[in-house]
């Protein structure tokens, strides 16, 4: 019992929960615009964002002090997985956390967040985690309905899974949205499960 306490603190160590200073904050909460707009100007610009390389730093430290201040920053977040999937990492160079704590932070700071969510579950989805994605996902959506990524993604681990009706509703759903992306509708297609909305059995009411 005691070991087991030790390990998790240890892991709590090792993704500590994220702390509001002075400047930083909610990503979307317009009276923190004023100290988002500075963290951007000196560490998230488009170099940055681009993965060229780092602006007062270096690329991961740029996106980490991002990140350290602005936990649920979407575009930070998805730099910060593009990279560590670019190096094959889990944690990319001169930054704290792991790409999954980057997450679990943002989430635990702001719960209803649901692009923070959907990009997490992007993540797991590229790690081939399939099932915790989907929690991720359905979450996502739940909090944001109009998020076709989100849904194009679950879409995907749907199919992984051979849940093809939900995986077809899922595609649906994106593509209704204008979804570009047309590897979803392949796979269906391919595994003989993809339907045109139209051609869907009418609901009968009485």
């Amino acid at each position: 019992m005691a070991g087991y306490l030790i390990l998790l603190a240890a892991l709590a160590a090792d993704c500590a929960p994220y702390v509001k200073g002075a400047t930083g904050g909610d990503y979307y909460n317009p009276e923190q615009a004023q100290g988002l707009a500075l963290v951007e100007a000196y560490h998230f610009g488009p170099v940055v964002e681009g993965l060229q390389r780092g602006q007062s730093a270096s690329l991961g430290s740029d996106i980490a002090y991002t990140l350290e201040h602005f936990p649920n920053h979407p575009r930070a977040l998805s730099a910060l997985a593009r990279l560590a999937q670019r190096l094959r990492k889990e944690q990319v160079p001169a930054t704290r956390f792991s790409v999954e704590c980057y997450f679990q932070r943002a989430i635990a700071f702001v719960p209803e967040d649901g692009a923070a969510r959907a990009l997490y579950g992007a993540y797991l989805l590229s790690l081939r985690r399939d099932k915790e994605a989907i929690e991720q996902l359905e979450s996502a959506v739940a909090l944001q309905p109009a998020h076709a990524a989100a849904w194009y993604n679950l879409g995907l681990a749907r199919a992984r899974q051979k849940s093809y009706p939900a995986a077809l509703e899922a595609a649906h759903k994106a593509y209704g949205m204008g979804f570009p992306l047309p590897g979803l509708r392949q796979r269906l297609k391919a595994a003989q499960a993809w339907r045109e909305p139209e051609l869907l059995d009418p609901v009968v009411t009485h």
